[in-house]
């Protein structure tokens, strides 16, 4: 394999060196080798260390070793190289649900030394042609139920000449792929190699390309999985991110795999089935947003869920008040995290006993965080000001003007903002663009959400600033009422009054709108760029 000609394309739309930021890999964790592929670790290891009959993979219908997932895994690099043509550095497009054959794509890909980008199954045919441009896509493994939107994408791409489709279908390789050979030997890639890009998703905008290497696949398990969530072999991870998405592929792909543990995978993951999946297959770890853990207390009482020893919350902050009520009914103390698409996964976070409620925690050993002002300089302890963070991993946009403002200095710049304790422990106040300014006043927006969270009238709730000719902007409060619950005017005196009893009274919703559901992304983010347009088409 060392003689085929390896397609350079990321390398040379990786950002100029003079905008990359620092990376710190002097701790002895993240020191890797120069020539590394992250699969013969993540997959490989295991069947070396004899073990190959440990469950690996498994779904409501059935479950691989990882004997069977690595021989998935080579079949299919196999059938991308030999049947497909793809050669390192080829980036493969990958679109399914959550399912074994996702799992081993991106594993296969990443084994042939292509590079994965991985989609969510509801991006339609120009969301994905969007993708297929940006990085100039050649290869994809889609499911055969998911096939209709990528073809009519392929049919406007002229990258992507080679499409496979697996599962049930008229196309599929299935029979083709299990011809394959079951051995494949790794690329031998270099440390610095891009094997992921990860697209953001978009609740700002236009989503951006992020690039990885095979050490940062590996860093994010060292760091965040290692040494915060602490996974042992008997573990059984699940959750409701999708695995296109960095949250995701870590918590449900690479966390469990590098643990040698295993994951369940579902294809449909509500807050209830997540709680019918631990129940009847005794999972010990769950990954999932904010406001799923909020969506289970109320039926946390219909199910056994006593296997569930830790829970990992990110995608946004995690209220207080969702935490303290998770907390009482289950006893379990809620990992919250701060993470992001371009540093990969988590990088502040705390478990156990190191978990003050509330707080989001401490940076992840090997990273440092930092807040400053406008200027970059730093604010005094227990100041609201820019979150700054660097470490192991870090932004590298494809071909993205973008990259000039997410790197400040040698720092990535979050675009939240955060005030850190004289215990070094960091607090969310807002996202950056997101802090209210009335009449004077600061105002952070999720403190008021967390205020109207602890009103039993409250399912979910949203807080923006909305302009306002006399105060700049008010507060206004997107409110989704409990069942049962009437949203009428009583009810929003009632809030109102409950939030200025609870926090600074200059802090209270002027403004209350009821709506059935908050907009969100698959991953569970909180759109509120579509609150906005919703308030400004309200107030034109």
């Amino acid at each position: 394999m060392a003689a085929i000609e390896r397609d350079t394309f990321a390398d040379q739309h990786l950002p100029p060196r003079d905008l990359w930021p620092v990376f710190d890999l002097t701790s002895p964790a993240f020191r890797f080798p120069e020539r590394l592929n992250c699969v013969v670790e993540l997959l490989d290891r295991h069947l070396e260390q004899g073990h190959g009959d440990r469950r690996c993979i498994l779904t409501p219908d059935g479950a691989w070793s990882y004997r069977q997932l690595a021989e998935t895994v080579n079949r299919l690099a196999n059938y991308l190289v030999g049947e497909m043509g793809m050669r390192p550095g080829n980036r493969v497009l990958l679109r399914a649900p959550n399912n074994p054959m996702m799992a081993a794509g991106y594993l296969a890909v990443m084994k042939a030394g292509g590079i994965a980008v991985g989609t969510m199954p509801m991006l339609r045919a120009g969301e994905l042609k969007a993708i297929v441009d940006k990085a100039q896509i050649s290869h994809a493994l889609c499911d055969s139920r998911l096939a209709e939107e990528l073809q009519a994408a392929a049919a406007q791409c002229p990258s992507l000449r080679q499409l496979a489709f697996f599962g049930d279908g008229p196309d599929s390789m299935d029979e083709r792929l299990a011809a394959q050979p079951a051995e494949f030997e790794a690329w031998d890639s270099a440390a610095d190699e891009t094997c992921l890009i990860a697209f953001t998703s978009g609740t700002t905008g236009t989503p951006k390309g992020t690039m990885h290497f095979h050490r940062d696949i590996l860093a994010i398990c060292e760091g965040f999985s290692r040494q915060i969530l602490k996974p042992t072999a008997d573990d059984l991870f699940t959750g409701s991110p999708p695995i296109a998405f960095t949250f995701g592929l870590g918590g449900l792909v690479l966390f469990p795999l590098h643990a040698g543990a295993a994951t369940l995978l579902l294809e449909k993951a509500s807050p209830q089935e997540l709680l019918a999946a631990i129940e009847k297959h005794r999972v010990s770890v769950l990954f999932t947003a904010p406001t799923a853990y909020r969506a289970m207390i109320p039926k946390l009482r219909d199910y056994d869920i006593s296997s569930l020893r830790k829970g990992v919350s990110a995608g946004e902050h995690l209220p207080e008040a969702t935490w303290r009520q998770f907390h009482e009914a289950t006893g379990i103390r809620l990992i919250d995290g701060i993470g992001s698409t371009e540093m990969l996964h988590i990088f502040i976070s705390a478990c156990e006993d190191d978990i003050r409620p509330g707080s989001t925690g401490r940076p992840v050993p090997g990273y440092t965080a930092r807040i400053v002002d406008e200027h970059g300089n730093d604010v005094p302890v227990g100041e609201p000001g820019r979150l700054l963070v660097r470490g192991p991993t870090g932004c590298r946009y494809l071909a993205d003007p973008r990259q000039a403002k997410y790197v400040e200095d040698g720092w990535n710049v979050t675009g939240d903002t955060f005030r850190m304790d004289a215990d070094g422990y960091f607090w969310y106040v807002a996202r950056s663009d997101d802090m209210i300014v009335s009449a004077g006043y600061n105002i952070s927006g999720p403190e008021v959400e967390n205020a109207l969270l602890t009103h039993p009238a409250v399912k979910e709730c949203a807080v923006l600033g909305v302009p306002d000719e006399q105060r700049g902007q008010i507060v206004k409060a997107f409110v989704v009422p409990a069942d049962g619950v009437v949203a009428d005017a009583a009810l929003v005196k009632q809030l109102q009054d409950h939030v200025k009893l609870t926090i600074a009274p200059y802090k209270y919703p002027r403004a209350v709108e009821f709506i059935d559901a908050l907009p969100r992304t698959a991953t569970g983010k909180l759109q509120r760029f579509r609150l906005r347009e919703r308030a400004s088409g309200a107030s034109a």
